[in-house]
């Protein structure tokens, strides 16, 4: 999504102009519970993945307006592939099993602007 701004050209009126997003990017980990037997990405260590992944961007100095910003957030409907986190403005959704796959996103997405091919959640795999 890209916001723009009205600037007043000599003459021709508002000029749409793209304004810069306050973070850069952002991570959503969902970190929902639902009932026993039920999946949902907190069976999988979501918030300790969560945790490790704000540490780990605060460590590289990435945290902060016009950086990035990492989130909790409720179920959003990739149960099948759990535990996800997405990143946006890219809308790109991975999946994770422990720490160093968290640590790839960090490294390789967040920072280098690299997409983790093989953690990616196929585009068809919903709940």
């Amino acid at each position: 999504m890209t916001e723009t701004k009205l600037t007043q050209a000599a003459g021709n009126g508002p000029e749409p102009q793209p304004l810069k997003s306050y973070f850069e990017r952002h991570v959503f980990f969902c970190l929902n519970e639902r009932k026993e037997g039920e999946d949902c990405c907190a069976r999988y260590q979501a918030q300790q993945a969560f945790d490790h992944c704000k540490t780990r961007i605060k460590a590289a100095g990435l945290a902060g307006p016009g950086q990035v910003r990492v989130n909790k957030a409720g179920c959003m409907d990739r149960c099948a592939a759990g535990p996800v986190l997405v990143v946006y403005p890219e809308a790109v959704w991975y999946t994770y099993l422990d720490t160093a796959d968290i640590d790839e996103i960090v490294d390789s997405h967040l920072k280098m602007g690299q997409v983790v091919e093989r953690l990616l959640v196929p585009p068809t795999l919903g709940r």
